[in-house]
């Protein structure tokens, strides 16, 4: 039997939502509420086997190791009560747990879709653990995850964050801070996380210091010490200070990401180096396509680096080019902003 487990708080705009799309596909439903003071217990109520009680903690994997304990299933899959199972993803997901038990794996990956545009399609998502045999754990107070190990196999189901509420502001860097307060360390990828919350609350010295710690860690997850030499660099830049350092030191860690190539084609394109920005640009979309891992917002491969090379072909006197490359942006987000803004300028 597999197991739906989940936590949840104050989702009463949500819930029923997300367990409409999965309904008939588990054999059991598990769910804690950490505290809701709406009516997601009574929702939930209506599609739990087992409806339960949990005392937050400021400690996101010991409530859902909290559910996992308390379910009965032999496989334990996780939701989020803002997750929905959108379309064919639901016959495709039906279909991956079958292979899941037939072939007898340890952990079933998922694609998870986070980010969308104003159409509805996917700007961000990765691949997440997503259904696991009974005694794997979370780890992390905050990004919570469970170690990938056994026999893996990867699915065709897409999961949909669609958030309705705002997240709780400053949450997360509230148990950061708790952790450090209280003695507690950051392992390599808790830090690359903890510099994300330090740089969204304004707090850039400090956050340049966790990137650069978390950069420079061997021990360090690949993917997260690329993504801390870009961030670092765009730190960098804003405050007046070269980013030129931090982005050859991640192209030093592996194949460019579509990322670091914008970031590439952007410093050339500031240094007056056009043709270095025209190859770094013309090189983001494919590399997007063909370099897998990473958080890589989809804007990195086509409409940043499109509108990027629009600016390139401009300077350089090739109207017709600058035209063609500012459609390609436009047609990657049509509600672009800079699209449409240089749709006016090249009106005249």
């Amino acid at each position: 039997m597999i197991s739906l487990c989940m936590i949840v708080r104050d989702e009463e705009k949500s819930l029923a939502r997300c367990l409409e799309s999965v309904a008939g596909i588990f054999g059991e439903t598990v769910i804690a509420d950490t505290g809701s003071v709406d009516s997601t217990p009574e929702i939930a109520a209506r599609y739990a086997d087992k409806l339960l009680r949990y005392d937050w903690r400021d400690d996101f994997s010991a409530a859902r190791n909290f559910v996992f304990d308390n379910a009965s299933g032999e496989r334990l899959f996780w939701l989020d009560a803002d997750d929905v199972v959108e379309g064919d993803n639901r016959k495709l997901l039906i279909s991956d747990l079958k292979r899941l038990e037939a072939e007898d794996a340890d952990m079933l990956m998922l694609r998870y879709n986070v980010l969308f545009d104003s159409l509805g399609r996917p700007l961000l998502g990765y691949d997440r653990e997503r259904c696991v045999r009974r005694g794997m754990r979370f780890v992390g107070a905050v990004h919570e995850a469970i170690e990938q190990r056994g026999k893996i196999i990867r699915g065709r189901a897409k999961i949909s964050h669609r958030k309705i509420k705002p997240p709780e502001k400053g949450r997360n860097l509230r148990i950061f801070e708790k952790i450090i307060r209280e003695g507690g360390s950051l392992d390599p990828r808790l830090e690359y996380y903890y510099a994300r919350e330090l740089s969204a609350a304004g707090r850039y010295g400090e956050a340049a210091e966790a990137y650069l710690k978390c950069a420079r860690d061997e021990a360090a997850w690949r993917e997260n010490r690329v993504s801390a030499w870009i961030e670092l660099s765009e730190l960098r830049r804003i405050s007046g200070e070269d980013p030129a350092p931090a982005l050859f030191e991640a192209l030093r860690l592996g194949p460019p990401r579509a990322d670091l190539c914008c970031g590439l084609g952007r410093h050339f394109l500031d240094e007056g180096d056009l043709d270095a920005a025209e190859f770094w640009y013309r090189l983001a979309p494919e590399q997007f396509a063909r370099v897998t891992g990473g958080f890589v917002h989809a804007d990195f491969g086509g409409y940043i680096p499109y509108l990027g090379l629009c600016v390139v072909y401009d300077r350089l006197g090739r109207r017709t080019d600058a035209e063609r490359c500012n459609r390609l942006a436009g047609e990657a987000k049509p509600d672009g902003k800079e699209y449409l803004k240089n749709l006016e300028y090249f009106s005249h």
